[in-house]
């Protein structure tokens, strides 16, 4: 019976002990994260890339219509894009993917916008502060759309963040990501639509 007793005992001491260590790490965490959020003098992190990007899954169907707001306060709608090759990007700044993805969506829009290209950052459902926030932090150029309501996640039906969608010049979209995108995957895929 004593030995039963020990093995219960040991047991317990185990489980304290791990509920400890993941209170402990999540701790760290939440410090790690308060001192990004609340240093609003310092550059957007560079890592270094160790992840790949999904490959997208080819599509097709209509564009759902949305009337969102920018970050001036401006109505936008997807409809008004017709003519353009849109990539619709569903991010959020807390999302640590979205963030990683953030830097190869720019270069991509920098090097491609003058093909009737465009990239349409739609943030979801955060505060406009912190979205300006992370904005700057990376140095977006490309429109951020403002969604409190979520009604894009709604609209394409895909809950995950990040996800992107490339919608065709006759408002057709044709790719669907569920997961970051890089550069070379956006060249792969992509840039022959701006071609059609």
């Amino acid at each position: 019976m004593t030995g039963r007793k020990t093995a219960d005992r040991n047991q317990e001491n185990f489980k304290r002990l791990a509920l400890i260590l993941t209170g402990l790490g999540l701790l760290a965490l939440g410090a790690v994260a308060l001192i990004f959020l609340l240093n609003p003098g310092e550059e957007a992190p560079v890592a270094e890339k160790n992840w790949n990007s999904v490959v997208p899954q080819q599509v097709n169907f209509p564009a759902p219509e949305l009337n969102l707001m920018d970050l001036n306060g401006n109505p936008v709608s997807l409809s008004a894009l017709t003519g353009q090759v849109v990539l619709l990007n569903n991010w959020a700044f807390w999302c640590p993917p979205c963030r990683d993805e953030l830097p190869e969506l720019q270069a991509y829009y920098d090097q491609r916008r003058q093909q009737g290209f465009t990239i349409i950052g739609v943030e979801a459902g955060d505060e406009k502060k912190d979205v300006l926030y992370h904005v700057n932090l990376f140095k977006l150029s490309y429109p951020i759309w403002l969604d409190p309501d979520k009604a894009t996640v709604i609209a394409f039906r895909n809950n995950t963040l990040p996800n992107s969608y490339v919608i065709d010049r006759t408002g057709q979209v044709r790719l669907a990501w569920s997961g970051a995108v890089d550069r070379a995957m956006l060249e792969k895929y992509v840039t022959p639509l701006l071609e059609e």
